[in-house]
C-alpha cells in the first residue's frame, strides 16, 4: 500500500460525499502522480551521453518498454497525470464492465495488438472490488505476449488481493488503500460509491 500522507489526504477529500465531479478528476489526477511516481521505481535506466550548455555528460534514460491500459471508463480519469509524466507512452484500452447480477467481469471493447516480453504494462483503475474486471484485462494482455504487469489503484477490496493472488506472480500492485470489504452488490465498503459516476458526472 502507497501510504505517503498526501495520497492518504487527498483520498480522504474523493471520498467526501460533497466532492463535485470537477473536484474529483482534479483530485484522482494527482492522487495518481504519486501512485504513478512510486510504481515506476523499479523501471530500469540505460546509460547515454548528452550534451549540456556547460559540457559532455552521462546521464540517463529509461530502458523499459511500457505500456498503460486504463480499463474503460473510469481509469480515463488517470491517463492525463500518466502522460504528462511520460508523454511517448504507448495507450491501449480494455473495456470491461461488471454484470450487476452476477459480478463477473463482461468484455465489450479490447483490440490490443503483440506485447514485446520485456514490455512493463501498468494497468489503471481507480477502484479494485471484486478484480474480476482487472484479472480479465490482465489475461488479454498476457494472451498478447504481455508477462509484467503493474496494477494501480486508488481502492482495493481484499477480495480483490486474493483474486489477483490466483494469478501467476508477474503482476504487483500499489494502491492508496485497501478497504473492509465488498457489500452485498460489489461494492467497496467505505469505498467513495461508483468512480465512474463520481468522475463523469452520470448520477
Amino acid at each position: 500500500m502507497v501510504d505517503h500522507p498526501l495520497a492518504q489526504h487527498k483520498l480522504t477529500l474523493l471520498r467526501k460525499e460533497e466532492t463535485s465531479p470537477w473536484e474529483f478528476r482534479r483530485i484522482l489526477e494527482e492522487i495518481t502522480y504519486i501512485l504513478f511516481t512510486k510504481a515506476t521505481e523499479g523501471l530500469s535506466l540505460t546509460k547515454v551521453r548528452i550534451k549540456t550548455p556547460m559540457e559532455s555528460a552521462e546521464s540517463y534514460l529509461l530502458k523499459n518498454r511500457i505500456i498503460v491500459v486504463p480499463i474503460l471508463r473510469a481509469g480515463l480519469g488517470m491517463l492525463n497525470p500518466i502522460l504528462s509524466l511520460i508523454p511517448d507512452i504507448r495507450v491501449e484500452f480494455a473495456g470491461v464492465k461488471r454484470d450487476e447480477a452476477s459480478l463477473k467481469p463482461e468484455e465489450y471493447y479490447a483490440r490490443l495488438p503483440r506485447i514485446e516480453p520485456d514490455t512493463v504494462n501498468f494497468v489503471i483503475d481507480p477502484m479494485l472490488a471484486t478484480g474480476g474486471s482487472m484479472a480479465h484485462t490482465i489475461h488479454c494482455l498476457r494472451a498478447q505476449g504481455g508477462r509484467n504487469f503493474i496494477v494501480i489503484t486508488l481502492i482495493t477490496a481484499p477480495e480483490a488481493i486474493d483474486n489477483l493472488k490466483k494469478e501467476e506472480e508477474d503482476i504487483r500492485l500499489f494502491t492508496a488503500s485497501v478497504d473492509r470489504q465488498l457489500n452485498q452488490r460489489g461494492f467497496i465498503m467505505p469505498g467513495l460509491g461508483d468512480a465512474g459516476d463520481r468522475l463523469f458526472g452520470t448520477f
